[in-house]
């Protein structure tokens, strides 16, 4: 739970997007320990609460993304967080990512909610043209939803991850400016 004086970044009707403090670092440090978004997110790597610290810290002076925490506008509990990163100002392209970190969470929405305010952010503040992301092959839910959204699957890297003693598919996915245009605009 956050006290209702952070800064909402970026609003919807059921979350809003905020930025990541340094006081988030306890929360975010065991938020990356879950193993349900370990897997899901393939993430491999282990972090001390040290180096949390400086990611957090580097995030403020990064111009290549924009790291943001989603929070429930009824409590303003932290479900989650959403990034735009490797933001290309040439070409107009970034990487989106998102973890929603429990379970009772997830399937409601809320995720949805989340990557369609940094869509609106990407597209019409940022001005890109593209934003992709990628999705494991066994996380076919995250697939529907960024489907249902309006991402299109681009291809496959085969066996592209290795995790939990198995290799995976990477699904990559995308979208474009006109194509976000045409949907929600």
């Amino acid at each position: 739970m956050h006290p209702t004086n952070e800064a909402k970044f970026l609003e919807g009707s059921r979350v809003y997007l905020r930025p990541l403090n340094m006081e988030d670092a306890e929360m975010y440090y065991h938020t990356l320990y879950q193993p349900e978004t370990r897997r899901l997110t393939g993430t491999q790597q282990h972090f001390t609460k040290h180096q949390i610290e400086q990611y957090i810290a580097n995030k403020s002076t990064d111009s290549s993304s924009v790291l943001l925490l989603i929070a429930l506008q009824e409590n303003d509990e932290v479900i989650g967080d959403i990034a735009i990163q490797d933001i290309h100002e040439m070409n107009r392209s970034a990487n989106l990512r998102i973890a929603i970190t429990h379970s009772q969470h997830q399937g409601r929405g809320l995720g949805q909610e989340a990557i369609l305010l940094m869509l609106d952010y990407g597209f019409g503040i940022r001005h890109l043209h593209r934003i992709e992301l990628e999705v494991f092959a066994y996380n076919p839910r995250a697939q529907h939803v960024y489907e249902k959204i309006g991402f299109v699957q681009e291809g496959i890297r085969r066996q592209g991850l290795f995790y939990d003693h198995q290799y995976h598919d990477v699904i990559l996915m995308s979208m474009l400016t006109a194509e976000y245009r045409a949907k929600y605009c």
